[in-house]
């Protein structure tokens, strides 16, 4: 298991975009900007940021309305050109021209919409369990799937999604992950407490919950995705039950140079429940 050392991170803020966003941070050099799915935050890469700092400036986000960045109130600042307009500003207020772009859950949607609105800013795309938003669209049209994405729906709802998550002190939080797994032992209890303590600060179950809301106004109906030039790795973890294997099929479609590898027996909680084969499937990317 990777050694997860936390002495030499550093935790930042950033002003971007009119939000004051979190991160931490490690090593020097080229930039890695990672970022994370939900009910997460940057702890999701506890186990990729001393890794990759060998090589990197690695900068893993607290994404806009989660743990220790800002929650705006307005249902309307959680759309996707808000997102891409935090990225850019991320990397531009760091000083970088571009960067090593690593997303998974929604954290990968917003790294696909970065790199075809800013193809210039991404040298490599790393997305972990989120398929490419045409064929994640695509899916949305099949019986299967829409079951398998049921808590889209529920999440619509006012109110309820907030009560239901914070009930039996964040136990649903507990079981997104551990219900999920298919490595129990992945999830210390440590880990899981991390992220109801995340999950329970003010505002930020709201906040995250608005990412869904307005789902159907983001461009996940964009019929309209022409073929990515950016070099890109594509990580799935088969046994995710919110996200179908069959969504990755024909993803080289939409995307030049593609790459995918799949990981039998793993979750969608991929980085988090094989690291070490995660990281090596990254750093074999990175290196040819």
């Amino acid at each position: 298991m990777v050694f997860v050392n936390e002495s030499s991170w550093k935790h930042e803020y950033i002003n971007t975009n009119g939000v004051k966003l979190h991160y931490v941070t490690q090593g020097e050099g080229s930039l890695m900007l990672m970022l994370h799915g939900f009910p997460e935050f940057w702890y999701s890469w506890r186990h990729q940021i001393s890794e990759f700092a060998k090589d990197f400036k690695v900068v893993a986000l607290d994404l806009r309305g989660y743990n220790d960045s800002d929650k705006p109130k307005e249902q309307s600042a959680y759309v996707m050109n808000e997102f891409v307009k935090d990225i850019e500003g991320v990397i531009r207020g760091l000083g970088y021209q571009n960067c090593v772009l690593v997303g998974h859950d929604w954290g990968g949607a917003i790294a696909w919409n970065f790199a075809y609105d800013y193809p210039s800013m991404v040298e490599r795309l790393i997305i972990l369990n989120l398929p490419h938003p045409a064929k994640f669209a695509q899916g949305l049209r099949t019986p299967q799937q829409l079951l398998r994405s049921f808590y889209i729906f529920l999440f619509q709802l006012p109110l309820l999604p907030e009560l239901f998550l914070q009930s039996s002190d964040y136990q649903a939080v507990e079981t997104a992950f551990k219900g999920m797994a298919i490595n129990k032992n992945a999830f210390t209890q440590a880990d899981i407490d991390a992220y109801k303590n995340s999950a329970a600060k003010r505002g930020a179950l709201t906040a995250m919950l608005n990412y869904y809301r307005n789902i159907f106004q983001q461009r996940i109906s964009n019929e309209n995705w022409g073929v990515l030039e950016v070099p890109t790795l594509m990580i799935w973890g088969e046994k995710d039950t919110a996200l179908g294997k069959e969504l990755t099929y024909g993803t080289e479609a939409y995307v030049k140079d593609f790459q995918i590898k799949y990981l039998p027996n793993c979750s969608h909680w991929v980085q988090q429940e094989q690291p070490d084969l995660v990281n090596q499937y990254m750093r074999e990317f990175l290196t040819t």
